[in-house]
């Protein structure tokens, strides 16, 4: 079959073979050109070379970029990255070779980098403003500001670095701040052996604490380098606007080691990438760049940063120059499998962009070949997309692959992805070189990279279509995709001389020099697209684009199908100019017409037209056909095909002998070479046993192996593994298999394995399947005692029945507790059609008992991005500190979790309002993994009472083929379910009911570990009724009427008094005239005194000295209304529970006790406080300290512990001791006062440690202020910096922006 009458022959594809590797052709090789002809195509046109053409570069759901290009085509696949960016610093990405700026604009498109910039200060007298980290930053005067106002921000800088590059840093860091450890720890240890030296035997109390302080130094710095984690600098950030721009400047002290470099007042301004395009570098450590652009009138900065090397490598492989910033083409080097082909809100924009915009939009095919149907969403499953897949030619092997002898021809790599899609289209249009060496980012700290993939092949492709178009806008001729897409396809060289090769490679391989042949020649003709919708003869779904006969059922049996042709114009498109007067004489061709029968000829008009194909594959032998039906012009058959229907057959091998076994032996390999085996998977089966062996070779053989179902709604079910063969030998392999349906098994060698040795590899597969079939995949526990019935039976062959089943996750449903809707900035979410993009956050709350590694799930919208009606989804979790644990999108990820109460925020956008209000009440789960203590193990039973009657245990069987067995699962007894899990939770599992025969011994009993299990649920049922609940001891009152009204009021004044405002002088004053009142009517009543004394702790007063005495006073009156003798027997002697009034008195005593203890605590913090500012001290050791009123005393080293000289505060702190446990959290800060006026610094950040570690709420913001000062007090200015970094993860301002 013609591709066009422009492809003369196919060996051109072999001329590329007909190289001399030297220095010249090697460096060429590095970027490939030659292959697309795109150097040809300049050196014959050098006016073409990508002038006039600007391309966006989407990298990897990170960033989108606009560049120029210069016409240059320089051009490697680990994968495709998670996120990407682009580096303006990079080699070859500044200017064009005209000179003119290369990056029109870099975007950040997922708000990762965005700084909160919304806070305004002014500066002081100095020049100076507080930045929003808390330092005090100095802004260079020669800066205009008008307004004054200058917009401060923060951020940790690994969030926006890569990992790579974080972790070289870190390791950087780590070196410098262990020496800085070090040298602290040495001279801790110094003193320690200096005390020691002078001090030979340590028997007195004080010289105990002393060296117990030095000791508690000295570990104290050991276990800060166990526990170093390093979270990173804080950059301040810096936004005003200088009466024309908006301006942008950091500080990046924290990063330098010079204390001179990094200030804010150095650093010079940057704007809007767009306007100045000006970028900077953090510094030159990391040798990061950045640039940075300013939204919602200064309230947003966008830091813009590469989250990795390959979407830099990408843009040096495509780029374009253009004065303007309309964009002509788009890159995307990314994508994923997905559940529906050509379908979700992407999709739609998509369509839009092409369809409305004329902007050619270029993909990436995909790296998960090579099996069939492979093909990731977008770039291979989208029709508005040029999907690309990856070739090697013969030059690129030699030179960047540096293969010992490169392949006679040239081939698609072994990993491309493959179509057809799941409904039929062919999914890769055309192919393109898919490795290069290119530029990378400075951070890399080199200059090229080699990287290879599709992400590497579709800027190849789309680098080649900038120079067409710029030609096309040259010579004055229309751009539009559908003409330019045609222009490629009909032009391309094939590779590969099979016509199921198309599958692989698209049309073959592009050639931008023949593409422009036809496009000269086209530019008369409409620009249309032609879409093709197929149903099967009397079903109206599914609709799909090609024909795919993949299940035995449909390749047995001739079918009829309805193709309607759609032409399709450009929303521009004048009614009387284009479409009525559109009309085409259309010759239908196909391929084989034993096989695909269509009619021959087809009149096609602007509303479309229907017509039937017939295919009949049933004399076809086992295996793969590809078979084309495709429209030629009658009046310009020079066009080419106008428009192809793909169709594929994967004729299955049936497999009829039992056991079912099939074999496939002598299969004959060299590099490149794929085989494919399709076999209807036998009913009965669910998993398979291969055994692959190989023979014939000498070096080491890789092998890539797929093995691909497809079932409807359901992404490819693809099994794959890549093994090496370093001698001849055998591999053993198990997967899981749906029964009923063909199994693609692709076999290939790697395309540079074995290059060079000249053997032919031998390989045999055996496969062997096996299955237990159930009467219920997915078993679910009512939560009653029930257990449910289970059908097992074995259709194929005997199998051992070994039932294991667990449940070892907790998945609670909770409500947001709020919703806000919010529309985003208009310049930056607003679509060009107008609309503007909407934004829903739904707030959860939830608790954890117990630290727990948790996930949440959003069952309607989890796992799915480019097949999603909404077009982002994401999470993050923080505590009441406003500190983030955890941040996730649509793939949610584990998380550990301490205890504690905890806020999910979900976000969500789209453009239509009534989508989201749908949403307002989402259901989301959160799924806590449970502890190996926790996970419960079921158990089975021959018989439906056997989980009551505690007999009829199942535990094995025997299957034979024919008969039935039937057993029960049996739920979870009550006691084993585990605590916190309410009514309405699911407890969930895998269940499984085999075994592999050479499986590991332990696979049996945990099911998740077998090959084929299945989910199990329980429902968590409604807790028991409570019998002891209402049954505490009434006791009888034996007061008067008259005595309990007494008790009544009195009890109510004071609750008045506690609601009273302090707030000016006037309510301070009623307060106290009240509480004089109040103690002279009742005199000596604790409850009443402690509400005082609470009062007055409220207060805020100008005279701290005579505040603290007030505070003194009233302590003492607390402290001396209490009996502290009966207190004390009361607590002493054990008090029968069944003695009348006991739980009442209990209560009582125990709120006195509390009452005390808080008045002797206060006391303590208020005779510190008295004590330091009659001394004149300027600051207050705990004025992080619960606001209390406490500061050092360094210079005194011993605090007086003897009875000839009394310490006010030693006597109270002794008193305080004999009630409460001093390191607790609530009164451990008055011992680390203690310890810090005694100078036993050391023992007391120990005391403060250990309340950290101790404290089950969230971390307590005054602890680690009181850490951080204790540290500044010893002089260990490294772990100062240290903490101070950890306090901006702790305790952030607020939350980041999503």
């Amino acid at each position: 079959m013609p591709c066009s009458s422009l492809v003369k022959s196919s060996e051109d594809n072999g001329a590329l073979r007909n190289f001399k590797l030297n220095e010249s052709t090697f460096l060429a090789s590095l970027m490939p050109k030659k292959e697309i002809a795109a150097d040809k195509f300049v050196e014959a046109h050098p006016e073409f070379d990508g002038r006039g053409v600007v391309i966006a570069i989407f990298v990897l759901a990170k960033y989108g970029m606009t560049e120029r290009w210069n016409g240059k085509v320089d051009l490697v696949l680990e994968d495709m990255h998670p996120y990407s960016g682009v580096d303006p610093a990079a080699a070859g990405l500044q200017v064009t070779s005209d000179g003119k700026p290369k990056i029109l604009d870099v975007l950040d498109c997922t708000g990762s980098g965005d700084i909160d910039t919304s806070t305004v200060v002014k500066a002081d007298g100095d020049g100076s403003i507080r930045g929003a980290s808390g330092a005090s930053l100095v802004v260079n005067s020669s800066w205009n500001n008008p307004s004054g106002e200058w917009r401060v921000g923060y951020k940790l800088v690994y969030e926006l670095f890569t990992n790579t590059l974080t972790s070289r840093l870190k390791k950087e860091r780590r070196k410098r701040w262990d020496q800085k450890n070090q040298e602290a720890i040495a001279d801790a240890v110094k003193d320690l052996a200096d005390f020691d030296k002078k001090h030979s035997t340590v028997e007195d109390a004080n010289l105990k604490r002393t060296r117990e302080d030095l000791q508690n130094k000295v570990d104290f710095l050991k276990k800060q380098a166990d526990s170093y984690d390093d979270k990173g600098p804080v950059i301040d950030a810096v936004v005003w606007h200088d009466g024309k721009l908006w301006r942008v400047a950091l500080d990046t002290q924290s990063l330098e080691d010079d204390p001179e470099c990094g200030k804010l007042a150095n650093f010079t301004p940057l704007t809007n990438f767009r306007t100045e395009r000006k970028f900077g570098i953090f510094s030159k450590l990391d040798a990061c760049t950045f640039v940075a652009n300013v939204y919602d009138e200064g309230k947003i900065l966008s830091i813009v940063t590469d989250c990795s090397p390959h979407g830099t490598h990408v843009a040096g492989i495509a780029s374009a120059f253009h004065p303007e910033h309309k964009c002509d083409l788009i890159n995307m080097s990314y994508g994923e499998p997905t559940l529906l082909p050509d379908y979700g809100r992407f999709v739609d924009l998509v369509d839009e962009v092409v369809n409305k915009y004329r902007v050619i939009f270029v993909s990436s095919a995909g790296n998960n070949g090579p099996a069939l149907s492979t093909v990731g969403a977008p770039g291979g499953t989208t029709s508005s997309i040029i999907g690309v897949g990856a070739y090697v030619s013969p030059a690129m092997a030699a030179g960047a692959h540096c293969v010992v002898e490169p392949p006679s021809e040239g081939l698609e790599y072994t990993w491309s992805s493959r179509g057809p899609t799941v409904d039929g289209d062919l999914g890769v249009c055309l192919s393109a070189p898919g490795g290069a060496v290119a530029p990378v980012p400075p951070w890399t700290l080199q200059r090229r990279m080699l990287m290879n993939g599709t992400s590497m092949s579709s800027p190849s492709a789309c680098g080649g279509i900038a120079l067409l178009v710029s030609a096309m806008k040259a010579e004055g001729i229309s751009v539009s995709p559908y003409s330019v897409q045609k222009a490629f396809e009909n032009t391309c060289i094939p590779v590969g001389g099979l016509p199921e090769d198309k599958l692989s490679t698209g049309q073959g391989l592009m050639q931008v020099d023949r593409a422009h042949e036809y496009i000269q020649k086209l530019q008369n003709v409409p620009s249309v697209c032609y879409k093709i919708k197929i149903n099967q003869a009397g079903k109206l779904t599914p609709t799909s684009r090609g024909i795919y006969l993949r299940e035995a059922s449909h390749c047995h049996q001739c079918t009829e199908w309805t193709v309607q042709v759609e032409p399709k114009f450009h929303e521009d498109a004048g009614n009387l100019e284009q479409l009525v007067p559109f009309e085409e004489c259309i010759e239908l061709h196909s391929s084989k017409k034993e096989v695909v029968r269509a009619p021959e000829y087809l009149l096609l008009t602007h509303n479309g037209r229907s017509f039937n194909v017939v295919v009949d594959p049933s004399n076809l032998s086992d295996g793969l056909h590809y078979f084309e039906v495709y429209g030629i012009d009658c009046k310009a058959p020079w066009r080419g095909p106008l428009f192809r229907i793909p169709v594929t057959i994967t004729k299955p091998k049936a497999v009829l002998n039992r056991p079912p076994l099939v074999s496939f032996s002598g299969m004959s390999f060299l590099p490149g070479h794929i085989e494919r085996k399709y076999i209807e998977v036998p009913f009965g089966a669910s998993w398979v046993e291969a055994t692959m062996r190989s023979s014939g070779f000498d070096t080491a053989r890789r092998f890539m192996i797929d093995a691909v179902q497809i079932s409807p709604l359901r992404r490819p079910m693809k099994w794959e593994s890549v093994v090496t063969f370093s001698c001849p030998s055998a591999k053993r392999f198990a997967f899981q298999v749906e029964a009923g349906r063909t199994m693609e098994l692709a076999i290939a060698q790697f395309w540079s394995s074995g290059i060079g040795s000249h053997e032919t590899t031998i390989v045999d597969v055996e496969i062997a399947f096996h299955g237990i079939s159930i009467n219920k995949e997915e078993v679910v526990l009512d939560g009653s005692e029930a257990p449910v019935r289970i059908d097992a039976q074995a259709l194929l062959s005997s199998e051992k029945l070994v039932p294991a089943a667990i449940l070892n996750k907790l998945r609670i449903p909770y409500r947001p507790i709020d919703a806000k809707m919010t529309a985003l900035s208009a310049d930056r979410d607003k679509l060009p059609s107008g609309k503007q993009t909407l934004a829903l956050t739904l707030t959860y709350k939830f608790k954890l008992d117990d630290g727990a590694e948790i996930k949440p799930q959003i069952p309607l919208l989890n796992n799915r991005i480019y097949d999603n009606k909404f077009e982002s989804q994401f999470y993050m979790i923080s505590d009441s500190n406003k500190r983030v644990y955890a941040m996730g999108d649509v793939y949610p990820n584990s998380t550990k979790l301490s205890k504690g109460e905890y806020n999910l925020q979900l976000y969500l956008r789209h453009d239509n309002v009534q989508y989201l209000e749908k949403l307002k009440h989402l259901v989301l789960f959160v799924e806590r993994k449970l502890e190996e203590k926790e996970v419960i193990r079921l158990s089975f039973y021959s018989q439906p009472d056997g989980p009551i009657m505690g007999n009829s245990s199942f535990k094995t069987s025997l299957l034979v083929p024919g008969e039935k067995e039937a057993f029960y699962v049996g739920p979870p007894t009550k006691d084993k379910l585990p605590k916190n899990s309410p009514e309405g939770s699911l407890l969930l599992g895998a269940i499984s009911y085999g075994k592999v025969s050479f499986g590991a011994q332990e696979e049996g009993k945990n099911p998740e570990k077998n090959t084929v299990s299945y989910q199990i649920l329980y429902q968590v049922p409604p807790t028991k009724l409570d019998e002891d609940k209402g049954k505490a001891f009434a006791t009888p009152c034996t007061k008067s009427v008259s005595e309990r009204l007494e008790e009544e009021v009195r009890d109510a004044k004071i609750k008045v008094f506690a609601t009273l405002k302090q707030g000016t002088e006037e309510e301070r004053a009623e307060c106290e005239k009240l509480s004089i009142s109040l103690k002279s009517e009742y005199p000596n009543y604790t409850p009443l005194l402690a509400k005082i004394l609470e009062s007055l702790l409220s207060q805020d007063l100008e005279d701290k000295i005579l505040h603290n005495k007030e505070i003194l006073r009233a302590a003492d009156e607390v402290v001396n209304s209490i009996d502290r003798d009966e207190l004390a027997r009361y607590f002493f002697l054990k008090t029968d529970p069944e003695d009348e009034g006991f739980e009442r008195t209990k209560k009582q005593m125990e709120t006195t006790r509390d009452q005390l203890t808080e008045a002797l605590y206060q006391k303590g913090l208020a005779l510190v406080e008295i004590e330091s500012l009659t001394q004149g001290e300027n600051a207050s050791a705990l004025d992080s300290a619960e606001g209390a009123r406490v500061v050092d005393r360094t210079d005194d080293h011993s605090a007086p512990d003897t009875d000839s000289q009394k310490d006010p505060f030693e006597e109270n702190f002794k008193e305080l001791r004999k009630w409460v446990d001093m390191k607790s959290s609530k009164f451990g800060t008055l011992l680390v006062v203690r310890e810090r006026r005694s100078g036993r610094l050391g023992t007391a950040l120990k005391v403060v440690n250990d309340m950290i570690q101790d404290d089950g709420e969230p971390p307590k913001k005054k602890l680690y202020e009181l850490k951080l000062s204790l540290l500044d007090q010893i002089g260990w200015r490294h772990l100062v910096s240290y903490e101070k970094q950890w306090m901006h993860v702790r305790f952030p301002v607020s939350l980041p922006l999503f």
